[in-house]
């Protein structure tokens, strides 16, 4: 019980941190009403609670609208990410196939060596991406280096004996690569996801801040940070509230997923129970299996 409390302690510190940007960008275009009148550039007080923007708008109405789309583009763009990186790397872990494998990960490996935000900006420079653009640009970007994680931690559990007790078996390629390499990669993968998440968010904010993907006077949390960092010292408010959600929201996630990632976890057993079948474990045979189930038994132990 008490090994689990730092894991239950950073797991409600990392939803109370993530909740408030959430809440902020999934609620807030429901509660800020309609705009009210433009004012004076960069002012505080005068009916504005964080005072107005490079263009005079109300801060706090900027801030309700802004967050929506930092946090679909995000969230959307690692779940495309994934949904190509996944099927990829657990083929190219347990194929036996080498030119397979090579064909499936040599071209990722090309897109690998362009940086991430040079390849947005040039395609950001033929074509004009609006947000969906965007999360298919950062997907992209994103899908090498998470596919070369997934086939590092398939690999490693598809070297296991119990695979080739599976396939022995005559089990489906579906039950060998999903069923129990898939599940004993969970833990690294989320893992890794928890990290990918937050490198998504910093690349979406800072392509929206160059100026990709949304208008450059659109209500965005990290257009924001860009149009009114010139009256930081006269306003600073413009600047500090929409920084500090993105930061929550990139921090809590992170507490959430190593919470998740310190709870004990559950081993995947069917592989090994069917490898104990193999052995002559079986309560059923009353003789231990030969032939393609040998090279599992342990040496000296003596055959009935």
């Amino acid at each position: 019980m008490t090994a689990r409390a730092p894991a239950g302690s950073r797991f409600l510190l990392g939803a109370v941190i993530v909740a408030v940007p959430l809440a902020l960008a999934l609620l807030g275009p429901v509660l800020a009403g309609d705009p009210g009148p433009r004012s004076v550039s960069f002012t505080l007080g005068g009916g504005h609670w964080l005072g107005t923007d490079f263009v005079g708008r109300d801060v706090w109405q900027q801030v309700l609208h802004g967050g929506r789309t930092v946090v679909l583009t995000g969230l959307a763009a690692t779940a495309l990410a994934y949904l190509v990186a996944l099927p990829v790397g657990l083929v190219s872990a347990v194929t036996r196939a080498r030119r397979l494998e090579e064909l499936l990960m040599r071209p990722l490996d090309v897109l690998l060596a362009v940086p991430s935000l040079l390849l947005i900006l040039l395609v950001a420079s033929v074509f004009t991406p609006g947000a969906v653009g965007l999360a298919l640009l950062v997907a992209l970007v994103n899908v090498p280096d998470a596919a070369r994680i997934v086939r590092a931690a398939a690999g490693e559990a598809a070297a296991r004996p119990a695979v080739e007790a599976l396939r022995m078996q005559g089990e489906t390629w579906w039950r060998v690569a999903v069923g129990y390499v898939g599940r004993a990669t969970v833990r690294t993968l989320a893992a890794d996801a928890g990290v990918r998440l937050t490198g998504v968010l910093y690349l979406v904010s800072t392509a929206a801040f160059l100026g990709v993907g949304v208008a450059p006077d659109a209500a965005d949390w990290a257009v924001m940070v860009d149009r009114n960092r010139t009256g930081l010292m006269v306003q600073p408010w413009a600047v500090v509230v929409p920084a500090v959600l993105i930061v929550a929201l990139t921090t809590g996630t992170n507490l959430l997923f190593d919470a998740v990632l310190g709870a004990p976890s559950e081993v995947p057993r069917r592989g090994l129970w069917r490898l104990r079948l193999l052995r002559g474990w079986s309560r059923s045979s009353p003789r231990p299996f030969r032939g393609a189930a040998e090279p599992f038994l342990e040496k000296g132990r003596r055959v009935p």
